[in-house]
Protein backbone atom coordinates (compact mmCIF):
# COMPACT_ATOMS: atom_id res chain seq x y z
CA UNK A 1 0.00 0.00 0.00
CA UNK A 2 1.39 3.55 -0.75
CA UNK A 3 0.90 6.75 0.68
CA UNK A 4 -2.65 7.14 -1.34
CA UNK A 5 -5.56 8.07 1.68
CA UNK A 6 -8.22 4.93 1.53
CA UNK A 7 -11.68 5.56 2.91
CA UNK A 8 -12.16 3.28 5.88
CA UNK A 9 -14.71 2.78 8.51
CA UNK A 10 -13.19 3.47 12.31
CA UNK A 11 -15.03 1.99 15.09
CA UNK A 12 -13.27 2.91 18.63
CA UNK A 13 -14.19 1.42 21.97
CA UNK A 14 -13.03 2.58 24.91
CA UNK A 15 -13.76 1.23 28.76
CA UNK A 16 -12.89 2.97 31.92
CA UNK A 17 -12.50 1.43 35.11
CA UNK A 18 -12.73 3.52 37.95
CA UNK A 19 -12.40 1.72 41.28
CA UNK A 20 -14.94 -0.70 39.75
CA UNK A 21 -17.17 1.94 38.44
CA UNK A 22 -17.20 1.11 34.82
CA UNK A 23 -18.11 3.43 31.77
CA UNK A 24 -18.17 2.33 28.17
CA UNK A 25 -17.85 4.83 24.82
CA UNK A 26 -18.32 4.14 20.97
CA UNK A 27 -17.60 6.41 18.27
CA UNK A 28 -17.79 5.06 14.79
CA UNK A 29 -16.63 7.29 12.34
CA UNK A 30 -15.93 7.49 8.40
CA UNK A 31 -12.11 8.59 8.12
CA UNK A 32 -9.04 7.55 5.93
CA UNK A 33 -6.36 5.28 6.59
CA UNK A 34 -2.62 5.12 4.81
CA UNK A 35 0.61 3.92 5.66
CA UNK A 36 3.79 5.52 5.07
CA UNK A 37 6.82 3.37 5.10
CA UNK A 38 6.47 1.28 8.29
CA UNK A 39 3.60 4.13 10.13
CA UNK A 40 0.26 3.39 9.85
CA UNK A 41 -2.18 6.66 9.94
CA UNK A 42 -5.64 7.19 10.70
CA UNK A 43 -7.54 10.76 10.39
CA UNK A 44 -11.12 11.13 11.37
CA UNK A 45 -13.46 14.07 12.73
CA UNK A 46 -15.81 13.38 15.83
CA UNK A 47 -18.47 15.67 15.92
CA UNK A 48 -19.69 16.07 19.45
CA UNK A 49 -22.12 18.73 20.97
CA UNK A 50 -23.29 22.03 19.29
CA UNK A 51 -22.03 20.30 16.10
CA UNK A 52 -18.44 21.59 17.15
CA UNK A 53 -15.97 19.31 15.51
CA UNK A 54 -12.43 17.49 16.65
CA UNK A 55 -9.88 16.07 14.21
CA UNK A 56 -8.05 12.81 15.30
CA UNK A 57 -5.00 12.02 14.14
CA UNK A 58 -3.74 8.41 15.28
CA UNK A 59 -0.01 7.09 14.21
CA UNK A 60 0.45 3.80 14.97
CA UNK A 61 4.61 2.65 14.82
CA UNK A 62 6.09 -0.81 15.97
CA UNK A 63 6.77 0.58 19.61
CA UNK A 64 4.67 4.00 19.68
CA UNK A 65 1.05 4.72 19.12
CA UNK A 66 0.09 8.73 19.05
CA UNK A 67 -3.35 10.05 19.57
CA UNK A 68 -3.58 13.88 18.45
CA UNK A 69 -6.70 15.97 18.86
CA UNK A 70 -7.53 19.42 17.88
CA UNK A 71 -10.37 21.32 17.96
CA UNK A 72 -12.79 22.77 21.11
CA UNK A 73 -10.61 19.84 22.86
CA UNK A 74 -6.84 19.17 22.40
CA UNK A 75 -4.08 16.57 23.61
CA UNK A 76 -1.36 14.77 21.78
CA UNK A 77 -1.04 11.22 23.71
CA UNK A 78 1.67 8.84 23.25
CA UNK A 79 1.34 5.21 24.33
CA UNK A 80 4.78 3.73 24.87
CA UNK A 81 4.71 0.00 26.31
CA UNK A 82 5.77 -0.07 30.02
CA UNK A 83 6.92 3.54 30.10
CA UNK A 84 4.72 6.78 31.59
CA UNK A 85 4.13 9.32 29.22
CA UNK A 86 2.37 13.12 29.98
CA UNK A 87 0.36 15.16 28.42
CA UNK A 88 -2.58 18.53 29.22
CA UNK A 89 -6.05 17.36 28.11
CA UNK A 90 -7.60 20.99 26.76
CA UNK A 91 -11.09 21.32 26.46
CA UNK A 92 -13.43 24.26 26.91
CA UNK A 93 -13.78 24.29 30.71
CA UNK A 94 -9.90 24.18 31.27
CA UNK A 95 -7.02 22.23 31.19
CA UNK A 96 -6.10 19.07 32.94
CA UNK A 97 -2.42 17.61 33.10
CA UNK A 98 -2.75 13.98 32.49
CA UNK A 99 -0.45 10.91 33.26
CA UNK A 100 -0.50 7.86 31.14
CA UNK A 101 1.33 4.08 31.81
CA UNK A 102 0.76 2.03 28.99
CA UNK A 103 0.72 -1.99 29.90
CA UNK A 104 -0.05 -3.24 26.98
CA UNK A 105 -0.28 -2.72 22.81
CA UNK A 106 -1.13 -5.26 20.38
CA UNK A 107 -1.42 -4.30 16.55
CA UNK A 108 -2.80 -6.24 13.70
CA UNK A 109 -2.81 -4.52 10.53
CA UNK A 110 -3.24 -6.24 6.75
CA UNK A 111 -0.33 -6.14 4.79
CA UNK A 112 -2.72 -5.85 1.17
CA UNK A 113 -5.16 -3.79 2.77
CA UNK A 114 -6.46 -1.53 4.96
CA UNK A 115 -8.03 -3.21 8.01
CA UNK A 116 -5.99 -4.02 11.35
CA UNK A 117 -6.97 -3.92 15.30
CA UNK A 118 -5.82 -1.66 17.88
CA UNK A 119 -5.97 -2.64 21.24
CA UNK A 120 -4.00 -0.65 23.94
CA UNK A 121 -4.60 -1.37 27.74
CA UNK A 122 -3.53 1.38 30.01
CA UNK A 123 -3.46 3.63 32.77
CA UNK A 124 -4.12 7.45 33.06
CA UNK A 125 -4.29 9.71 36.26
CA UNK A 126 -5.62 13.11 35.93
CA UNK A 127 -4.12 15.77 38.17
CA UNK A 128 -2.69 13.46 40.10
CA UNK A 129 -5.76 12.18 41.02
CA UNK A 130 -6.38 8.06 41.58
CA UNK A 131 -6.06 6.51 38.65
CA UNK A 132 -7.58 4.88 36.27
CA UNK A 133 -7.73 1.72 34.11
CA UNK A 134 -8.51 1.95 30.10
CA UNK A 135 -8.36 -0.14 27.42
CA UNK A 136 -9.08 1.33 24.01
CA UNK A 137 -10.20 -1.17 21.13
CA UNK A 138 -9.95 0.46 17.85
CA UNK A 139 -10.82 -1.31 14.34
CA UNK A 140 -10.54 -0.18 10.82
CA UNK A 141 -11.68 -1.61 7.57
Amino acid sequence: MNKQAEKVTIKLNTTIDDQGEMEYNTVEESGQFFRRGEVDVLIYEEEIEEGAHIRNLITIKQDKVNIKRTGPITMNQQFLLNQKTETHYQHPHGQLHMETYTKSVTYESAATSCQGRLTISYTVKLNGMDERKHVLELIYE
